[in-house]
């Protein structure tokens, strides 16, 4: 019994001791070199320091501790001694955060000096950087203010626009009035309703009418799916391959319309309703069809209006002289606009005038992408709108006003420009156009020359067979 006893707790004391090198090879402790091989870090800027376990500290963590260091007794924290290294938990995430620290122990101290000019440097950034937080500060609640100002401004012109001018547009829509109000901007919630009003329907176009070409349009649409052609009828007046061409231009436009809103691309919320309008506009006049330019100023109407009411004013608007004669390519009335927007930009500018008549720039270059558009491709869109809303009240003559206060805002940059370098910058306006001062350089043009008006001038040109075709080289050809 004693023998079977003492082999029992021999082989008990053998488990243990299996047990216990278990343990010590479970901790790891016959692997340290290896696992420092593995986790070692890579060198930093002052040499190898210990892995980051505490989250990083950002600058301001940092400005923070060092004001607090320097603020107990009135000077700067005593430097630590050579022999003794301190901990760094984090990683330095700029220059400025390494300004303070200390070097790593196995570098040579910072002098006093250095340590003393480094310290001036952060306190200098600092001070730096509390300036431009405090400026931007001040740059934000202005521009906060002028908003809130803003909104206020807008918030009353609607309940003006909505409760005293709109119930009597007919008798209140020529006075003085009304024309200031116009001319501050129409708040947007009465905009496309105004815009309706103002523009009119002269084509007596209903809902119902529209639904009609929409439907003519979705037929061919479907139509060229299935087959790739269509039966040509009497009454389009156009051939299958000017069809075909008007729908793959209006599927093309659409793309290529106001591209950062995207709203008006495939699958965008406003992608089919623009491409009925245009489509149903093709059908209602197969003999304008569709030209580049008119996806921008159906989108507009569309931001604004619902959809029948958009392609009334769509289909009224490209109706009026000055858009007929562009759409519909009509080179000599073309000519005619030019001529008359050349006579009052000599007379309001003078120096632009002459330096883009040395320079052989002619106004089609640069008109005829306004014109098209109506300025909702080459101005941001609020300014756009706000440019819709006085041509809306005063017509054509509006857009070559807003052509001419576009050259005064910019008279000073076109005067030191060269031909192409002019006509990149018309072509690409800026993104940052101010409408307070757009609209500052508008009203400080004229639209009168020799004691005539617009009209009058237009008119007089109307009557001369002969136009000098030099002010556009790119019409010679008619």
């Amino acid at each position: 019994e004693s023998r079977l006893a003492s082999s029992q707790l021999g082989a008990d004391s053998l488990d243990i001791f299996i047990i216990l090198l278990n343990c010590i090879f479970d901790r790891g402790l016959f692997s340290r070199k290896q696992k420092e091989a593995q986790s070692a870090p890579g060198w930093k800027l002052f040499g190898k320091v210990p892995l980051r376990e505490s989250p990083p500290k950002d600058s301001k963590t940092i400005q923070q501790e060092y004001e607090a260091k320097t603020s107990k007794g009135g000077h700067s924290p005593p430097r630590p001694s050579q022999g003794r290294r301190k901990n760094l938990e984090f990683e330095p995430l700029s220059t400025t955060a390494l300004i303070l620290e200390d070097r790593p122990s196995n570098l040579p101290a910072k002098p006093e000096e250095e340590a003393q000019r480094h310290r001036q440097e952060y306190d200098e950034m600092v001070a730096e950087a509390k300036k431009r937080e405090l400026k931007e500060a001040q740059k934000k609640k202005q521009q906060m203010k002028e908003r809130f100002k803003q909104e206020d401004n807008i918030s009353s012109a609607m309940v003006v626009w909505n409760t005293e001018i709109l119930p009597n547009w007919d008798s209140m829509r020529g006075s003085r009035r009304v024309k200031d109000l116009w001319w501050q901007g129409l708040p947007p919630n009465v905009r496309g309703r105004v815009w309706s009003l103002a523009i009119g329907n002269e084509l007596n176009i209903t809902p119902e009418l529209y639904e009609i070409f929409l439907s003519r349009a979705k037929e061919r649409w479907g139509t060229f799916r299935d087959t790739g052609c269509e039966v040509e009828t009497e009454e389009s007046g156009t051939s299958v391959a000017d069809r075909e061409s008007s729908l793959d231009l209006i599927k093309l436009d659409i793309s290529r319309t106001f591209p950062s809103l995207f709203i008006f691309q495939k699958g965008g919320p406003y992608h089919d309703l623009l491409h009925s309008v245009l489509g149903a506009y093709t059908c209602y006049r197969p003999d304008v069809g569709y030209v580049q330019g008119m996806s921008f100023i159906a989108a507009v109407l569309i931001l604004n209006m619902e959809e029948a009411d958009a392609f009334i004013a769509f289909a009224n608007l490209l109706n009026k002289p000055c858009q007929m004669a562009f759409f519909r390519v009509d080179h000599e009335l073309m000519l005619k606009y030019f001529a008359a927007f050349q006579v009052f930009f000599e007379e309001n500018l003078p120096r632009l005038f002459s330096h883009f008549q040395s320079s052989n720039l002619t106004p089609d270059l640069y008109l005829i992408d306004w014109i098209f558009t109506l300025y909702s491709k080459s101005l941001p869109l609020d300014v756009a709108c706000r440019v819709w809303d006085v041509f809306c009240r005063d017509g054509e003559e509006f857009l070559f006003r807003t052509g001419l206060g576009i050259l005064r805002l910019y008279e000073e940059v076109l005067l030191c420009m060269d031909f192409i370098h002019i006509a990149q910058f018309l072509t690409r306006l800026p993104d940052d156009v101010s409408v307070d001062r757009l609209f500052g350089c508008i009203s400080c043009t004229q639209m009168t020359s020799n004691n005539r008006k617009w009209t009058q001038v237009f008119s007089a040109l109307m009557k001369d067979k002969e136009v000098d075709k030099s002010s556009s080289p790119s019409l010679k050809s008619s």
